[in-house]
């Protein structure tokens, strides 16, 4: 079996948890309706399955390097143009500049699907996408006019080039620099090198968009002195037609742990030179400018995570199906069994589903409210799903990652000693995995954020508005019997805690920042537990009330309950080991003398 996309649950998760329906009468969103949505996750998962899945192993054979170019593992070139012809990167694109302008919510939808069919491949769209969402909210029209429609037609890729090598999320300390082009034809002239530029170089689009931040010589120093620049592989002529090669060029690329379909470039501006780049926006505004798309990009690498563990998870359930060892404990029938019958084997896939399911949700209802803060027309509402986006995306993209690490691990140990053979193709997973917790912030910064500009900044009011939200539906889990009796009590402690640790963060951040700042992990996957909880405690409520409908799944509706009750008894008492290490751990995580590490 190979990746089959779980068109059910996805559409479960969009309808009833995320509230497709409602989005779909915001402002601009009116052409979206569910049944258009339904037609697009149908060819979406014919794409992911027939085209995406197949070349997946291939790519991990990596790419090949030479004279500066990049030629991509077999079948990417390929699929990459089919990809484009079926107008997929333009799915959230805006729709002015030849894009389809759907809802960040449907879009997600697709993401998750290409993550976990191809996480390398899907890479490149998803760069793209938030190049030109960076364009589109800051460059001038003529930029715009230029660059904008053959990127979301997909014909030209794009990039981010933040880091080089002495400055890593410090973007503080970046030293590319960019002086007024000779010519005085507004244009400049770029230097530097950049590393870690994911698709920085290949040969699956004619173009590629650099998006480049760099230093004017008059910048001031720190993050307020940093430009962002339009930095083309190819210049563009007036008629549109691709003019000279730039003086951007792939130095190397990346041997790595993981991902290996996905070129990782070393790129080199201005070896002969200077690249020509054009300022976007106004000088020394281009960090504000590149965090524009952060929102989208961060979340979506929450969806990676969840994604490449949906795809870990869905090797691991046909290998304990297929697999017959050791005879069924409490039976008297002394042949093997398959493994999936072993107590042991079922917790730790159980273990995966219900955290899979619970990330899915949380992501797509905070997608949700991504389209909400964007377009709805009360301001009220608008500022509201801003406040919610800023505090759940951390969340979203921290959880998702590290529990990746520790669910595609789990996937591996399935397996046994099968796993730990590149054949079964379970280490894949593993290995690809691992970046996500880096990528866009590791989970260290994620969680200093939250605590600071996302629970501190505020006094803690988004927190304790989610809370409530939680404790909603924990006075709701009632209506479940016994069955969901200690899910709720586990809900309800797991409150109590995080309410504690917010209140910490609040009496202790102005003053003592390292205390909080010490358990600010703990504290980002204490609040994932939580919240993935309240969203299986939804779609437990929402499942419960469906069986009683005529013409019910009720196999599908009765394994949401499961797997939530589930979640509740073995996830949801995480948080009764997290918050004490939040609350009275700082000391020790501070006290010993670095020189006896």
């Amino acid at each position: 079996m190979s990746y089959q996309v779980p068109l059910k649950e996805i559409r479960f998760v969009m309808n009833e948890l995320a509230d497709l329906p409602a989005v779909c009468t915001l402002p601009g969103y009116e052409d979206c309706n569910v049944e258009l949505v339904d037609a697009i996750t149908e060819e979406a998962a014919k794409f992911a399955e027939g085209v995406l899945a197949p070349i997946n192993w291939a790519g991990d054979k990596g790419n090949k390097w030479e004279n500066y170019t990049v030629t991509t593992a077999e079948g990417f070139k390929e699929a990459y143009q089919q990809f484009q012809e079926s107008g997929w990167v333009g799915l959230r694109a805006p729709a002015e500049f030849g894009g389809q302008g759907l809802p960040a919510l449907v879009a997600m939808a697709t993401e998750e699907m290409w993550c976990a069919s191809n996480l390398s491949f899907s890479l490149a769209p998803l760069l793209t996408l938030g190049a030109i969402e960076a364009l589109n909210h800051h460059a001038s029209e003529e930029l715009k006019a230029v660059y904008l429609p053959k990127m979301c037609e997909g014909v030209w890729t794009g990039t981010m080039n933040l880091t080089e090598p002495q400055a890593g999320s410090d973007l503080a300390q970046i030293r590319s620099k960019a002086v007024p082009h000779p010519s005085g034809d507004g244009s400049y002239l770029v230097t530097g090198q950049k590393i870690f530029i994911t698709w920085g170089e290949h040969d699956m689009a004619e173009n590629i968009i650099h998006l480049v931040l760099a230093r004017l010589p008059d910048a001031p120093a720190g993050v307020k002195g940093i430009s962002l620049f339009v930095v083309p592989k190819y210049l563009v002529n007036a008629d549109g037609s691709l003019g000279a090669r730039n003086d951007a060029r792939c130095v190397s690329i990346e041997h790595k742990l993981g991902i290996h379909g996905s070129p990782t470039a070393v790129m080199s501006f201005g070896d002969e030179g200077g690249a020509v780049g054009y300022l976007v926006g106004e000088a020394n505004k281009g960090l504000g400018y590149m965090f524009t798309m952060m929102n989208h990009a961060r979340l979506g690498v929450g969806v990676e995570g969840m994604a490449i563990s949906d795809r870990a998870y869905q090797k691991a359930v046909e290998y304990a199906r297929d697999r017959v060892q050791s005879r069924e404990l409490g039976s008297s029938d002394p042949n093997g069994v398959a493994i999936i019958r072993h107590p042991d084997v079922r917790r730790m896939l159980m273990t995966m589903r219900s955290q899979i399911e619970a990330q899915r949700a949380l992501s797509y209802y905070t997608a949700t409210a991504l389209d909400r803060a964007a377009t709805h027309p009360n301001p009220e509402e608008k500022a509201r799903n801003q406040a919610l986006v800023n505090f759940l995306i951390p969340i979203v993209k921290g959880w998702n990652t590290e529990q990746a690490n520790e669910i595609t691990s789990l996937g591996v140990q399935v397996h046994g000693g099968m796993g730990f053979i590149e054949e079964t193709g379970a280490a894949q997973y593993y290995r690809d995995a691992r970046i996500t917790a880096i990528y866009e912030g590791t989970t260290g910064i994620q969680a200093l954020d939250l605590i600071g500009r996302k629970t501190f900044s505020e006094n803690g009011a988004t927190a304790r508005a989610v809370l409530a939200e939680v404790q909603a539906v924990a006075d709701k889990l009632a209506d479940l019997g016994e069955a969901f009796a200690q899910t709720r009590r586990n809900l309800e402690a797991g409150i109590q805690a995080a309410g504690e640790c917010v209140e910490f963060i609040l009496a202790k951040f102005g003053n003592e920042p390292r205390l909080p700042a010490a358990g600010a992990v703990p504290f980002l996957k204490l609040m994932g537990i939580l919240l993935g909880g309240w969203q299986m405690g939804r779609a437990a409520l929402i499942a419960q009330a469906k069986l009683a409908e005529d013409g019910a799944d009720a196999e599908f509706l009765s394994a949401k309950l499961v797997t939530a009750r589930f979640y509740g008894e073995h996830l949801l008492p995480q948080i009764a080991g997290l918050a004490p290490a939040i609350l009275q751990g700082a000391e020790s995580v501070m006290a010993l003398d670095e020189a006896l590490f």
